[in-house]
């Protein structure tokens, strides 16, 4: 076997979330063209169905399933339906997540839980309604699980209480989760930086912002959604067998948050 067979994920089938567009979307296609088909859900089918062409392009089988993901029930359900469409499960990317900044004052305890059941919640419920289908394959397949958290949840700034508490707990489930499910399923997650997705195009039209964001990286640029979807496919494939229970920081280098929201101090 070549080192670049380590990334294939041939006939695999794995379930992404948020993959209507950017990382999700990313990650979706990345999946597919290592192999695996790919069971696509978010809430807007229309951009779901885009994804799909793409995966279907690589010649792989793509499930649309729209769905409101804050859901628990719905969001579990995802499993299922994969195993049925496909016959196997093997990768879940617990994609779906994020929370608008907010100042602590207006950080009320209702925001602080929609957030933690919005980011947390919904990944245990996908991940705990897969894993016993993902046990039904053979016991040496490779089986992973794979979190996308944030930089937020292990750094300081101004207006990410909910956003980066919540961040930070995805990030510990996976710690958690990969020695409960140790050895038969690897379960890890992703420390995202700043990637160039919907969440930032308010930034894109503002060139003094983008310059921060930049300037502020290390490696002087904003991510790509294909440079997560690229430690996902690591992840999931035997190129990271030996790899679970850590967290991939894949943030350019950033140390502390590299945008500041303009937040007052208390007055």
């Amino acid at each position: 076997m070549s080192i670049l067979d380590r990334f294939t994920l041939t006939d695999h089938v794995a379930v992404v979330t948020g993959a209507g567009r950017g990382i999700g979307a990313a990650t979706a296609v990345a999946l597919a063209e290592a192999g695996a088909d790919v069971l696509l859900s978010s809430r807007t089918e229309a951009q779901l169905e885009k994804v799909a062409e793409a995966v279907r392009a690589t010649g792989r089988r793509a499930l649309v399933v729209p769905a409101d993901l804050s859901d628990t029930d719905a969001v579990a359900a995802l499993a299922q339906a994969a195993y049925d469409e496909f016959g196997r499960l093997d990768t879940v990317v617990n994609n779906v997540g994020g929370t608008i900044p907010n100042a602590f004052l207006d950080t009320d305890v209702a925001y602080l839980e929609e957030s933690f059941h919005f980011n947390v919640s919904t990944a245990h419920a996908l991940s705990l309604a897969a894993v016993p289908l993902m046990l039904k394959s053979e016991a040496e397949a490779q089986k992973s699980i794979v979190n996308i958290s944030s930089m937020m949840g292990r750094a300081s700034g101004r207006g990410f209480l909910a956003y980066g508490t919540a961040k930070a707990a995805l990030a510990h489930w996976a710690r958690l989760a990969a020695t409960d499910l140790a050895p038969r399923i690897r379960v890890n997650a992703i420390c995202v930086g700043s990637v160039m997705t919907s969440a930032l195009e308010f930034v894109a039209g503002q060139p003094e912002m983008m310059d921060q964001l930049e300037t502020k990286t290390p490696l002087g640029r904003v991510g790509e959604a294909e440079d997560i979807a690229a430690a996902v496919l690591y992840l999931s494939s035997r190129a990271g067998q030996y790899v679970t229970g850590k967290v991939l920081e894949v943030d350019g280098g950033i140390q502390q948050p590299n945008l500041d929201l303009g937040l007052p101090d208390l007055g």
